[in-house]
């Protein structure tokens, strides 16, 4: 199975650089940063859901099913978080953008 951390790699690289050269989140990144958090809330959900799911029987994938359906669950969180239609990252990035008119004010 893939790291369910996997997805938000890339939000926690372009934090790290925000970071590292003291400029906030913000616009562009805000957004990429909230979409990348809400796919790997997703990603955890559904894994949670598919954990007790056999992967044998006639229509099951027996080894294979098994090892990619990590990688299946993170492209169906990605899906999700894509469509907007789920609410986390409009929320999240909601809070960040919040919280930067607070830090500057």
């Amino acid at each position: 199975m893939t790291d369910p951390v996997a997805p938000s790699l890339s939000a926690l690289k372009a934090a790290d650089e925000a970071a590292a050269s003291h400029r906030p989140v913000a616009g562009k990144d805000a957004a990429k940063a909230a979409k990348s958090f809400e796919a790997m809330m997703l990603g955890q959900a559904l894994e949670a859901m598919f954990e007790g799911v056999p992967t044998d029987g006639a229509f099951g994938g027996g080894f294979a099913e098994e090892v990619y359906r990590g990688m299946m669950l993170e492209a169906v969180a990605t899906s999700i978080a894509d469509s907007g239609r789920f609410g986390i990252a409009t929320n999240v990035r909601a809070q960040i953008d919040s919280y930067l008119r607070a830090k500057e004010g």
